[in-house]
């Protein structure tokens, strides 16, 4: 009796994996066709000039594809192994590492940001200084914002702020020095409003790993997961494994210049591509890491399977959970979690994907999502911005995916 049911067990586990074999085969062939017409009409029509598209299902890679150029003008080829400046896709690393710390009970949610930063401190309009907390960084509910999204005469244009990916250079701690010399927007817990918010929790997370941001950033996210090729800064022998940055111009993909402006919310986005290799360019816990789409898939699918090795399970589940309440500042059907924005009602924000999506994205032209009722995770760096980030591509490859998992 005992070897009877044993062999019934080995047979269900055995009808189970052929199973998703077969599952994981038909999707792959699904997405090769919808997804690869997708990436090719983005760069036949000169939207997009290079991309690396991951796609996995339930733990297995069923489609990568690197496609177009890496550098246009020499003709290098696009790469899996290609890395990217990553601007926003920066900010759920750094976030994992200040999340490793709370698991680690280094550092709490709950703190206010002058236990690390004394001076840290920005008024209200009406000069009080109210408290910030951790979990206000982490939520951009703190009531800070960004310089792209002033007007150019804005107070954060006029200290000289820097959004973490232009051509301005400093330490981090004069940039959040700068940062807490203006005023509040509004006041902290009240509304979401993205911000430079990840910015200060580098330096947060600095005082309370008691080392470097990159330090620290590799001792509790990259290196145990492997991601050796995330970091804030690439070596200039390193340049040929970096793609070249493009940007939409009124004639089609264009190489960036340095600075490059690009018009972009009230105040326009300032790149500097060359801040990539630049340590004197202070590390930008929200926008100024480098990184491959290999690398990023470890640290997500490892979230979406519960947070081992780094996180506990219960923050991994908050990470993609709304911890923002209903405050106002998002879009319809759309919250905040820990590091990305949260799909809590996919009919009103008009997606495809299941609810409790969890995803960001770049301005450099960088997007993914973690789709966790279909466990699934899609990462798709461009080397073009905006279209790679906010044009018609991103939801192209989203309704690709989705119809390719409905075949």
């Amino acid at each position: 009796m005992k070897s009877a049911t044993s062999l019934r067990c080995l047979i269900l586990m055995l009808a189970s994996t052929l199973l998703a074999e077969g599952v994981h085969a038909d999707a792959s062939a699904a997405l090769k066709t919808k997804v690869d017409a997708v990436i090719d009409q983005s760069i036949a029509q000169d939207r997009l000039v290079g991309a690396v598209v991951l796609v996995s299902l339930d733990g297995t890679l069923v489609y990568e594809r690197a496609a177009g150029f890496a550098d246009k003008e020499s003709r290098r080829p696009m790469q899996p192994a290609t890395r990217f400046r990553l601007s926003s896709v920066s900010k759920p690393i750094v976030t994992s590492a200040a999340m490793v710390l709370i698991d680690q009970k280094k550092l709490s949610l709950d703190d206010p940001v002058t236990k690390w930063l004394p001076t840290f401190q920005p008024r209200l309009s009406d000069g009080t200084t109210p408290v910030i907390t951790v979990r206000q960084l982490l939520t951009h509910t703190a009531g800070l914002g960004y310089v792209f999204s002033e007007k150019p005469d804005g107070p954060y244009h006029a200290a000289k702020v820097s959004d973490g990916f232009d051509d301005l250079r400093m330490d981090l701690t004069e940039n959040v020095r700068r940062i807490g010399s203006q005023p509040l927007l509004n006041k902290p817990g009240e509304m979401w409003r993205y911000s430079l918010a990840i910015d200060v929790l580098g330096a947060v997370i600095e005082k309370a790993a008691g080392e470097p941001l990159d330090a620290a950033v590799s001792r509790l996210v990259t290196k145990p997961l492997s991601m050796p090729n995330t970091s804030f800064w690439v070596a200039a022998a390193d340049a040929e494994r970096l793609a070249t940055a493009y940007f939409n111009s009124p004639t089609g993909t264009a190489r960036m210049a340095d600075p490059q402006r690009v018009p972009f919310g009230a105040g326009g986005l300032v790149y500097s591509p060359s801040r990539a290799f630049d340590k004197a360019a202070y590390p930008s816990g929200g926008a100024g890491m480098i990184g491959t789409a290999p690398d990023l898939l470890r640290l997500l699918e490892a979230i979406r399977k519960g947070g081992a090795p780094i996180l506990t399970s219960t923050t991994a589940s908050a990470m993609m959970s709304n911890q923002v309440g209903a405050v106002a500042g998002l879009q319809p059907g759309v919250r905040f979690g820990l590091g990305g924005a949260v799909i809590v009602d996919p009919a009103a924000a008009r997606s495809p994907q299941s609810a409790g999506t969890w995803y960001w994205s770049g301005v450099y032209g960088l997007t993914w999502f973690v789709d966790p009722v279909r466990k699934m995770t899609v990462i798709a760096f461009t080397n073009t911005a905006l279209e790679g980030m906010s044009g018609k591509f991103p939801g192209e490859l989203r309704t690709a995916v989705y119809e390719s998992l409905a075949q």
